[in-house]
């Protein structure tokens, strides 16, 4: 069960990886191409993109998952009704967004990039409406048509950015028709990323077989809306615990600093997508497993086992990128204007380590139909991420947005843990994933603060890392092995 779990994981893991990491790739152009002040809008658009995602989406992926485990609920039935919530809260998005676009230009004080808007509230759109089409795949066990759908739009993205900032400036006369502008600058990101939704949309679509608005149930739709707003509630917390520390930025300092800020804080948090990546996989081949397995009487060791995977394989990665660090951190960023931001990605790092371990811990009270937790909970983290980033980043910048997401992600997941050994326990194996915690941030801060350019004494706690874990854990790499 073991292997064909990470199996799954695997394929997930790999469309997870492929996608991130053009956006990944994408950043060391927009940074050797543009300063922190001229890439900033970049930043600051997409940092607000979770935050209208979770609207749109309104925990509809989630609860798909979650209601077709009911027979008495036939497919056409739930993707009909999921798809049309999240079609018509698409739609109304677009025109609301078109009509009021100067305004909210203003708004963001943004007055000059309302092209830039009309783009995004496309981009946003097609993104949600391929939500419950993605989710399909998933369900009936189609990861290889979920990651090419991935995949060849992330390419497609990839593709045009290195067209439009790398290949197109360097012929002044154009080239298949086209003409670079330097007005539009760091635009073409935005045109590129339009052009991928679209082609991933159009892969996705056919799951739209099964849609019928007739097949529409209200009843059906408020059942779903009682479980999933909790979930919609607790995302739109979580965004503003990932990314809204961007848009404190903007607005509590001056403008030239905030903008020189936001291009840096933005860039050097691109380092912690490994961890992020690992995580998306692991919650993607997973998640549905969890659903389809809650009833099932030995779940609970199941899922020891795999908070065990999931805290090896992230300390492990963690722990790599500190220990390389440096020289990871300059090759990816490629201009010195950015790398006095390097100073803080240890604590972003980590912040990302106990938020993927949070998610991991979250499951409990999805599976017991107690969605209003996650809510509370991330209601907390957004009061703490609110109070440290207002009253600290006028004094220290994006330091401030940094020590406040470690601080939320933390907080969140000791609160979930005890909340959980109360409602729903688990008998996880608290003792040795803190050990295993405590080695991995002692060999990383030592690596990082005494011997940062020493990459042999660093690699050398790695290599002491990873053979205590394979001394430790002989039972799971053998299960593994075996199967």
């Amino acid at each position: 069960m073991y292997k064909k779990l990470l199996g799954q994981t695997a394929v997930y893991g790999l469309s997870a990886v492929l996608v991130r990491i053009f956006p990944f790739l994408i950043a060391p152009i927009v940074t050797k191409a543009f300063g922190p002040a001229a890439s900033s809008p970049f930043v600051d658009w997409y940092s607000i993109a979770g935050v209208i995602t979770v609207l749109l989406t309104h925990g509809m992926e989630t609860s798909f998952f979650r209601f077709a485990q009911e027979e008495n609920i036939s497919k056409k039935t739930l993707v009909s009704t999921t798809a049309t919530s999240i079609l018509t809260a698409g739609l109304l998005y677009l025109i609301l967004g078109y009509v009021f676009r100067y305004h909210l230009a203003a708004a963001f004080e943004t007055p000059d990039q309302v092209n830039f808007l009309i783009i995004f509230l496309f981009i946003l759109s097609f993104d949600a409406f391929a939500t419950i089409p993605s989710a399909v795949l998933r369900l009936e066990g189609k990861p290889v048509l979920y990651m090419l759908s991935k995949v060849i739009g992330s390419l497609v993205y990839f593709g045009l950015v290195v067209f439009f900032i790398k290949w197109l400036p360097k012929f002044p006369n154009g080239i298949l028709g086209l003409k670079y502008n330097p007005e539009i600058g760091v635009g073409y990101v935005f045109i590129a990323n339009l052009i991928q939704s679209i082609v991933t949309l159009a892969i996705v679509g056919k799951e739209f077989l099964n849609f019928s608005l007739k097949s529409f149930d209200f009843k059906l739709w408020k059942k779903i809306m009682n479980y999933s707003w909790p979930v919609m509630v607790a995302g739109l917390a979580g965004v503003v615990n990932q990314t809204l520390d961007r848009q404190f930025l903007k607005y509590l300092l001056p403008e030239a600093d905030a903008r020189h800020q936001i291009g840096v804080y933005g860039a050097v948090y691109k380092i912690a997508t490994f961890i992020t990546v690992f995580r998306q996989a692991y919650q993607l081949g997973i998640e549905p497993y969890f659903f389809s397995s809650f009833k099932d009487k030995n779940n609970h060791k199941t899922y020891t086992v795999l908070m065990d995977i999931f805290v090896i394989c992230n300390c492990l990665i963690f722990l790599f990128l500190m220990v390389n660090l440096q020289w990871i951190s300059e090759k990816y960023l490629r201009n010195p204007l950015y790398y006095e931001g390097i100073e803080i990605i240890p604590w972003v790092m980590l912040g990302a380590l106990f938020l993927g371990i949070y998610l991991n811990l979250s499951i409990w009270y999805k599976l017991s139909d107690q969605t209003r937790v996650g809510l509370y909970i991330s209601l907390i983290g957004a009061g703490i991420t609110i109070v440290i980033n207002f009253l600290f980043i006028p004094q220290y910048g994006y330091w401030a947005s940094a020590i406040a997401a470690l601080v939320t992600f933390s907080s969140m997941m000791v609160i979930s843990y005890i909340w959980g050994r109360i409602q729903y326990p688990i008998p996880y194996n608290t003792s040795k994933i803190l050990m295993y915690l405590g080695l991995t941030i002692s060999f990383s801060l030592i690596s990082f603060y005494f011997f940062r350019t020493n990459y042999i004494v660093g690699n050398l706690f790695l290599l002491i890392f990873v053979g205590f874990i394979l001394l430790k854990e002989k039972a799971i790499v053998n299960r593994i092995l075996q199967r």
